[in-house]
């Protein structure tokens, strides 16, 4: 579990009762206020008790509402140090944003979306993953819509350092690869909420198949990730105009580029020569610049 209580109580949103959502949401909203609120206060702020409070603290990790809070409390100090560099007061897109305002809080959300995946990754599970792969025949990539676009990202850069993968979209496509992998292979599904049934399904299949299975989600607790050998969890989150937002591809990216270079790093020369004659391949596709002769 994260010690950054901001990502654990939007990991745990999903699975939380009504009461304690409204709780999870009244301190993401505003973490520095309810850092300051009494638990009845909060209590009475969500419409719950303050036992309510109280269990909920203890569901999302906290031995009690004391330590609930100083967590808030260094959260919002760290969130609000955030926006005074970035210059926003508020992270959140609002249609009556400028440009300029815009392009500020894109800014700092998706830079909190790659530390905070850094930080929270699991590096043992990084270490098995890496494993798998380096020594699979075979890696299968199953996406849906934008965690599609990480597959094939996924899939360029290891086809480029001679490594076998596919990248599959469609669900039956992904299906049906999932049930004829070979022994050794390993099979990487993309869901930001971990709840995407082709997602989900391709893993299930794949893991019947005997592939070492592995989840990249923005929620450790989703079916996808009770469907996986390991786990890699995104940090992100979408809000009313971010629905499907760049910062849950960003985060994925970011996981895909840790895995690649891992990968990479364990025999540079090979590597090298592999993406010398890859790029030597395309070097024919690309037309040149007005005024020279290559």
């Amino acid at each position: 579990m994260t010690d950054d209580v901001l990502v654990r109580l939007r990991q745990a949103l999903p699975g939380l009762r009504p009461s304690e959502r409204r709780i999870a949401e009244a301190a993401l909203a505003d973490p520095s206020a309810v850092a300051t609120s009494s638990i009845t206060e909060l209590a009475s702020r969500c419409d719950t008790s303050s036992a309510s409070v109280a269990r909920f603290c203890r569901t999302v990790g906290f031995d009690g509402y004391k330590t609930f809070r100083i967590a808030l409390a260094r959260a919002g100090a760290d969130d609000d140090g955030r926006r005074v560099k970035f210059g926003v007061a508020d992270g959140d897109i609002d249609p009556s944003d400028s440009t300029a305002d815009l392009v500020r809080k894109l800014a700092f959300q998706e830079a909190r979306t790659v530390e905070e995946t850094a930080q929270m990754l699991d590096l043992q599970q990084v270490e098995r993953v890496v494993e798998a792969v380096a020594a699979a025949p075979v890696v299968d990539l199953y996406g849906s819509a934008g965690s599609g676009l990480a597959a094939l990202d996924l899939q360029l850069k290891l086809l480029r350092i001679g490594r076998q993968a596919n990248a599959w979209t469609d669900a039956h496509l992904a299906l049906t690869s999932a049930a004829v992998l070979p022994r050794g292979a390993v099979a990487i599904a993309f869901s930001h909420s971990g709840e995407t049934e082709e997602a989900v399904s391709a893993l299930e299949v794949a893991r019947a198949s005997g592939a070492f299975t592995v989840a990249v989600t923005n929620f450790p607790d989703s079916p996808l990730a009770h469907s996986a050998a390991a786990v890699l969890t995104t940090s992100s989150r979408e809000t009313r105009f971010r629905y499907g937002a760049m910062s849950s591809r960003m985060a994925q990216l970011v996981i895909v580029d840790i895995l690649f270079l891992s990968v990479a790093r364990r025999s540079p020369e090979a590597v090298s020569a592999s993406l010398s004659a890859t790029m030597a391949a395309v070097a024919s596709r690309r037309r040149p610049r007005r005024g020279t002769t290559a």
